[in-house]
């Protein structure tokens, strides 16, 4: 069901060559790419008409408009199950305790007498926000994606997500009452890559969508496609790939947990990465007999859990021990790595990439998907050696405001002038110059 990749008895490689050793889905970002283009073009030149003709040939609707209307928003939330709806309230009351605490304060530096730098922070003045619903349905995501902008101060928060024909081509309406309860009702009935160039390029008319500054949320191929098409005209999260679990363990670990923590992932997508890293190989036996009852006892079991199991991304990596281990996950930088060993919380402070970390057996990845108070949009595809998590750092922009007085500029000037000179650039010395009767002052 689940492959074995055997790395003891000899020493590691470094770097790249350690993680080519390692198991990972193809996801063919730039091949898409030629594919979203002509997409993405076509909402650019032709608006809302495109959105429903992309709407009617992606998802089998027939849409009147793109916008969902609020009556079907509050509608949704009316006829929400209590116990959904009590649960993505807590849901959303523990990500706001997390989120809120991440906001910054504006900081000033005096770096001379009279001379000081203030670094303040300013919310992007409008997001559009993606919540997927193609195989499954994420109101979460509405919550990790809503939450961090709304606690960065973001004025102007639209969400997209696809239209579905069960519900008359709203989209689901779980995420309309998401949408709801957080006090969204800017809400568009547009899925893929077409929903990325909607916010992008914005769309005019009584069913417009005004152009966004920022596009954040998971999605699929084409949504990753999109997001890099427009990277550098809009800001973006990251190009989310499929999911990825990687575990951390040793001869202590619970393999029913275990198992039961690869088949959560496993279940999103059959691209769905389950990997896990021991030094045990009696736990790895131990694991790979699990899986066959719970995968049985489950679903989705066909169709995702059992290709995700089975595919190149997934894999029972042996190493020779947890220091091993530690370079192992390391150089894999799972979306969510979970550590299942004696003193988690030493091993779990030591490692250095990672989307989320979830320290022992009662901080499973479900955990963090839903109730933990962290973010769930994370990186994938090994981006966490580089990139963060969504946060309310992802939604404000860092500005420097410099204010030097007439005798802090004097003091710096000559090293400006030397340094504007070195680099052939006698412009720039002549600002200062200019402001001192064309002399450089005394240092």
């Amino acid at each position: 069901m689940i492959s074995r990749i055997d790395l003891r008895g000899d020493t590691l490689p470094e770097g790249g060559a350690l993680r080519d050793l390692l198991p990972r889905a193809e996801f063919d970002v730039e091949a898409a790419l030629e594919k979203v283009r002509p997409i993405c073009e076509d909402v650019h030149h032709r608006g809302t008409a495109a959105l429903i003709d992309y709407a009617q040939k992606f998802d089998g609707v027939t849409l009147a408009q793109v916008r969902v209307p609020v009556e079907a928003i509050d509608t949704a939330l009316e006829q929400l199950d209590p116990a959904v709806r009590a649960a993505l309230e807590e849901s959303i009351r523990r990500a706001r305790i997390v989120h809120r605490g991440q906001r910054r304060t504006e900081h000033a530096i005096q770096v001379v007498p009279g001379g000081t730098v203030t670094e303040k922070w300013v919310p992007v003045e409008r997001v559009g926000l993606y919540a997927p619903g193609g195989r499954s349905v994420y109101p979460s995501s509405v919550v990790m994606n809503v939450v961090p902008a709304q606690e960065a101060g973001v004025e102007s928060i639209a969400l997209a997500s696809p239209p579905q024909a069960e519900f008359g081509g709203l989209p689901h309406p779980t995420i309309l009452a998401a949408c709801a309860l957080l006090g969204v009702y800017e809400v568009y009935a547009a899925g893929g890559a077409q929903a990325v160039a909607m916010f992008a390029y914005g769309t005019t008319g009584p069913d417009g969508c005004p152009a966004a500054n920022m596009v954040t949320g998971p999605g699929n191929i084409w949504v990753a496609a999109a997001k890099r098409y427009f990277t550098g005209k809009i800001g973006i999260d990251t190009e989310a790939g499929p999911t990825e679990i990687a575990v951390l363990a040793d001869s202590t670990a619970d393999p029913v947990h275990v198992a039961a923590d690869l088949i959560s992932q496993a279940e999103h997508d059959p691209l769905a990465a389950a990997v896990l890293v021991t030094d045990s190989a009696e736990l790895a036996a131990a694991v790979e007999k699990e899986l066959e009852p719970q995968v049985a006892a489950t679903k989705h079991v066909e169709d995702r859990i059992k290709p995700a199991l089975a595919g190149r991304q997934s894999a029972i990596v042996l190493v020779d021990s947890l220091e091993d281990g530690l370079k192992v996950v390391d150089a894999y930088g799972a979306e969510h790595l979970e550590i299942q060993t004696a003193d988690a919380a030493a091993w779990a402070a030591r490692v250095r990439n990672a989307g989320a970390i979830f320290v022992g057996p009662w901080s499973p990845v479900s955990l963090g998907d839903y109730c933990a108070g962290s973010n769930h949009v994370l990186p994938t595809g090994g981006c966490a050696c580089h990139s963060s998590g969504l946060s309310v750092q992802s939604f404000l922009r860092g500005i420097h405001i410099v204010d030097y007085t007439r005798d802090a500029l004097a003091e710096v000037t000559h090293h400006v002038v030397t340094l504007a000179e070195a680099e052939d650039l006698p412009a720039h010395g002549a600002a200062l110059k200019a402001r001192f009767g064309w002399k450089v002052p005394q240092a």
